[in-house]
Formats: C-alpha cells, sequence, structure tokens
C-alpha cells in the first residue's frame, strides 16, 4: 500500500510519540539508578556505582530476585507441560469441546489481574488451607502458572497449525513408531516454539505483581513486590531504582530472544 507524504511523516510522529511513553520513563529509571542525589532531582548533579553497589550488597533485593526467579521457573515448567499438551490436543484432534477448551485456556491473559487474584486467593484458602497447605511458594507458582500457559499454548498451536501433517505420516510409513516420530520428527519442528513459549512464559512471570500480592504468603516477596513495597521508604529509593532497571533489563533479555526464535519459526523450518 502506497501513502502520501503527509500520512507517512504522520505516522511516524506518532509511532515516535508511542515509543516515547514506553521508553522515556524507562531511561529515566535507568538514569535515576545512576543520581547520587537521594531525592532523585532532574537533571542528576553527577553519575555514580553506588547506589549499584548498595543494591548488590541489599540481602532483601536478592532474596527477591532468588525468589522470583524460582517462581518463574517452577511455573513456565507447567506452563510448558499443560500448554504443550492443550496445544496439541485441540490442534490434532477433533473432540467436543475443543473450542470451548481453547477459550478457556487463552481466558486468564485477558482477565484483569486483580480479578485473577482475588480468586486464586479465595480458590485456595478454601480448598488448600483445609488440606494444611497455605499461601506460600507453592501458590505463587500455581497462579502465574494460569496465565503463562496462554503464551506456551498459543506459540505451540500457532506451529502445529503451519506444520504439514506429511513428515510424521512419512516417518511412520517407514517404520518409526509414535515416540520416536515425535522425537526425531514432531519435537525439532516444534522446539523452537517451545523455547519462544517459554522465554515469554518466565518473562510474564518474573514481571508479575498483582496476583503475587494474593497468591503469596507472609514469608514469599518476589521481586516486583519488593520494589512496590519500598517504593514509599526514602532512605531506600535510590536502590529501588536500581533494582526496577535490573528488572527492566532482565526482562528484556527473553522477550528478545523469544522474538528472534518466533520470526525463525514464523519463516518455516529446515529438516
Amino acid at each position: 500500500m502506497n501513502l502520501s507524504r503527509p500520512a507517512r511523516v504522520t505516522l511516524r510522529i506518532a509511532a515516535g510519540l508511542g515509543f516515547a511513553v514506553i521508553y522515556v520513563p524507562l531511561l529515566l529509571v535507568l538514569v535515576n539508578s545512576l543520581n547520587p542525589d537521594r531525592s532523585s532531582g532532574w537533571p542528576p548533579p553527577g553519575l555514580t556505582f553506588d547506589w549499584w553497589v548498595a543494591a548488590w550488597h541489599s540481602s532483601g533485593a536478592r532474596d527477591a530476585l532468588w525468589t522470583s526467579v524460582r517462581a518463574g521457573l517452577g511455573a513456565t515448567a507447567i506452563a510448558l507441560v499443560l500448554g504443550t499438551l492443550i496445544a496439541f490436543a485441540c490442534q490434532r484432534y477433533k473432540f467436543f469441546g475443543r473450542e470451548a477448551i481453547s477459550f478457556v485456556v487463552v481466558l486468564p491473559i485477558a482477565l484483569p489481574g486483580i480479578v485473577t487474584g482475588v480468586a486464586l486467593n479465595t480458590a485456595f484458602r478454601t480448598v488448600l488451607e483445609p488440606l494444611g497447605v497455605g499461601l506460600g511458594m507453592f501458590t505463587v507458582v500455581v497462579g502465574h502458572a494460569t496465565f503463562c500457559i496462554v503464551v506456551v499454548f498459543n506459540n505451540v498451536i500457532a506451529r502445529l497449525r503451519r506444520m504439514p501433517g506429511s513428515y510424521e505420516e512419512a516417518a511412520m510409513d517407514l517404520g518409526a513408531h509414535t515416540f520416536r516420530t515425535f522425537l526425531d520428527i514432531t519435537f525439532p519442528l516444534v522446539r523452537s516454539a517451545l523455547v519462544a513459549g517459554g522465554l515469554l512464559a518466565f518473562a510474564l512471570s518474573f514481571d508479575e505483581i498483582v496476583v503475587t500480592t494474593f497468591t503469596a504468603g507472609p514469608g514469599v516477596q518476589t521481586l516486583p513486590v519488593w520494589i512496590f513495597s519500598n517504593m514509599a521508604r526514602p532512605q531506600q529509593a535510590p536502590v529501588v531504582n536500581v533494582v526496577a532497571a535490573v528488572l527492566v533489563l532482565l526482562s528484556v533479555i527473553p522477550i528478545y530472544l523469544a522474538q528472534r526464535l518466533s520470526s525463525d519459526t514464523a519463516s518455516g523450518s529446515r529438516i
């Protein structure tokens, strides 16, 4: 489609404003993490890495980081297993309620986080507490897995829709059994989609705060929750800026890798 010059200029300005709204605040967080002034005044009087050293020695920040990593890995593992199985079932087989299952799987990502958090909190207190299982790391992982499954499901089912079944049929015609066909043909074809979905799931879990607030017990504090709880403390403001900057940088890595893998997947697999 050919656009007129005024239309192209307008679109570029609109895109620039959109990127500015998204990325300028993130850039300010990074600059403030190097600000020697505790009040985060602007412009900063200079640059220093003292707050980065202080954040590195903050036991609370380190513990919260490790909690976020564990929760993200647990939620990603559950999402990879369940999301992949559901994607294969919905794509490869026809059964009553298939479309309804696809809708139910995708629904959690569209619901407001506070609705999901309240629902999970009520369910955990109703079902798990009578069994002696209180809110803690387990409930956080399960809560994160509810929306992490969606990204794995979407990546895998999109790959399966583009993958011809002739490869697997040819392998079976040559005498390969079901598991050998899966290992030699199916898994290599969907591997990049699985990795991309897993990276996106981990990034979503790592950044989550609303659902975590409703599903975490008193002793469980992820990195986003630690940032939120320390924002109101003036003495902690510089360290919070550093941790927030680290959180942004850590979130960029899996999202970038997932985007590259998704691009490779979209261009087709090579055998």
